[in-house]
């Protein structure tokens, strides 16, 4: 086996690593977090201070007895999910995790890139990929049979594409300040601090750093309002409120 192909799989493993421990934190502080704002203890049952919840949420998951509908298309429900699962994971194999490394191995320098892949077009393969997410819900609930959960993946796949043109339009000024559809060159783009040639707020803006954000605050906003719509938390959680469709 070359070099290049076990770095390669060496690379790949540490960006799903990461994914996975980072997926694990992140839901262990939210429902922490939910849980102090109201009064609740939240998970700490699981694990040191209730971190491995997550992990534990899963292996129930896979544990659940299969359900399969008496007149469900057996071969696109089952379908259903790996297109929402897939995609997820594929994402993360054009965002940038570190700067490159440089390791010497059997007298030979290597540079490692710390991204699985460097696309020039790693914008639009982001968009793309996560727009699949809204085929998996609509083909969830027509393969079921039924037309109830036909109606469900319907209202719910609606409001992910509504807020679809929001998030990529507020996408085009960072793209325009960048120079480049590829996610590594926007990333580079944002090294060092903000500069002017105002003398008197050149030390005052030599502070901040030179983050997209700064420069399209608003664009950031309506990205930052249509990603948590996107993905369906508060205040966009009607699609798995089940009290509330009740």
């Amino acid at each position: 086996m070359s070099t290049e192909l076990i770095i390669a799989l060496v690379k790949a493993s540490l960006i799903l690593g990461v994914l996975l421990t980072n997926t694990i934190l992140l839901i262990w502080l939210e429902r922490k977090l939910v849980a102090g704002m109201q009064s609740r203890v939240g998970p700490d049952r699981a694990g040191p201070f209730g971190i491995l919840q997550t992990v534990a949420d899963a292996i129930k998951l896979l544990l659940k007895e299969q359900i399969m509908p008496l007149k469900a298309d057996r071969a696109m429900y089952l379908l259903a999910p790996i297109l929402a699962l897939v995609p997820s994971f594929l994402i993360f194999m054009i965002i940038p995790l570190g700067p490159d490394l440089n390791i010497e191995v059997g007298g030979k320098d290597y540079i490692v890139d710390f991204v699985g892949a460097d696309l020039n077009v790693g914008v639009l393969y982001f968009l793309a990929l996560s727009s699949i997410a809204v085929y998996s819900v609509v083909l969830a609930g027509w393969s079921s049979g039924s037309k109830y959960p036909l109606l469900g993946g319907v209202r719910a796949s609606a409001q992910m594409i509504s807020y679809e043109a929001a998030m990529g339009l507020s996408l085009v000024p960072v793209i325009l300040y960048s120079g480049s559809l590829s996610l590594v060159d926007i990333v580079s783009s944002q090294s060092g601090n903000l500069s002017t040639s105002i003398p008197i707020l050149s030390s005052i803006v030599s502070f901040i750093p030179k983050w997209n954000i700064f420069p399209q605050f608003i664009a950031f906003g309506i990205f930052f309002i249509a990603a948590v719509a996107e993905v369906n938390r508060a205040p966009f959680d009607l699609v798995e409120a089940e009290q509330e469709l009740v």
